[in-house]
């Protein structure tokens, strides 16, 4: 039996009648999909690379001063990748010593940024009171916190993973205050009126809704924590770490091995973004069917 459609033909009349995406080649589409996939990945890093080229011409030209090109660049990168040194340390050393602190400094904003968060979204007069206090927060540059950090920590290791902390914690709890608000009351009184536990509201109607600007506030403390990380590092650093590299190439002058710590530190980036919040993301649209908008 044929299925009638809304301008009276039937659906098998209509699959037959125009040729769709089904009755193309098998290869088509997919090879079709792949070549522009793979076009608009490319681009950004052509362009980044002329724009690096042509930069590093017009400064010899201009100015006499050998500025790394792409080619010096990654074969520094290469080089320090088997093995060179530098500073007196590996490339791996510093890279784990910067992903250390990092991961520590974000760790205790995440959790705290969490928690507090949830607390500020669900009790109002906590959120009158404190909310106030993390939008100043949030309004502080990251270098600002340089001197704070030196005199309750001194030159260390602390140092730089407070200065981390405090820069991550504020988008942490705004994004997750900002979720809870956008909870429909409607849910939740329906949830009361089922006889739901506190437990049950706050894993089945709370944390769903909260998830997508959870995921934002902790994709934005990630980046602010990074980039601090190597200001602080060049600051308060003890000897390693990628900031503390950089710094201290500006003095000896090596300035390929600069530009590698630099390709190392996009390159964590976008592997994070593409190995943590990616899947974190596709988690919450088939756990949840809540897709992040962005």
């Amino acid at each position: 039996m044929s299925v009638v459609d809304a301008t009276g033909g039937s659906a098998n009349d209509s699959a037959v009648g125009e040729p769709g995406i089904e009755q193309l080649p098998a290869a088509a589409v997919p090879t079709e999909a792949r070549w522009k996939r793979g076009a608009y990945a490319a681009a950004p890093v052509v362009l980044v690379y002329l724009a690096w080229e042509i930069t590093a011409r017009w400064v010899f030209q201009l100015k006499g001063v050998p500025f790394p090109t792409p080619e010096e660049a990654v074969g520094q990168l290469g080089r320090l990748l088997v093995g060179k040194r530098l500073l007196d340390h590996s490339l791996y050393t510093h890279v784990g010593t910067s992903l250390l602190r990092w991961g520590m400094g974000f760790g205790m904003a995440a959790v705290s940024g969490v928690a507090f968060g949830l607390a500020l979204g669900w009790w109002r007069g906590l959120d009158r009171v404190a909310r106030p206090v993390v939008h100043v927060l949030q309004l502080v540059p990251g270098l600002a916190w340089i001197p704070i950090a030196l005199l309750l920590f001194g030159v260390g290791e602390r140092a730089t993973i407070f200065m981390i902390f405090v820069t991550a914690l504020a988008p942490v709890v705004i994004n997750v205050v900002a979720g809870v608000r956008s909870v429909d009351p409607g849910y939740v009184r329906a949830a009361r009126m089922m006889d739901a536990t506190q437990r049950s509201l706050f894993f089945r109607v709370l944390l769903p809704a909260t998830v997508p600007h959870l995921l934002s506030g902790l994709r934005a403390g990630l980046a602010n924590g990074w980039r601090v990380l190597v200001a602080a590092e060049m600051i308060v650093g003890t000897g390693t770490g990628l900031g503390y590299s950089i710094l201290q190439a500006r003095w000896t002058l090596d300035y390929p091995s600069a530009f590698a710590c630099i390709i190392v530190i996009v390159g964590l980036g976008l592997a994070v973004e593409r190995l943590v919040f990616t899947p974190l993301e596709r988690t919450t649209a088939e756990r949840w069917g809540v897709v992040h908008q962005g």
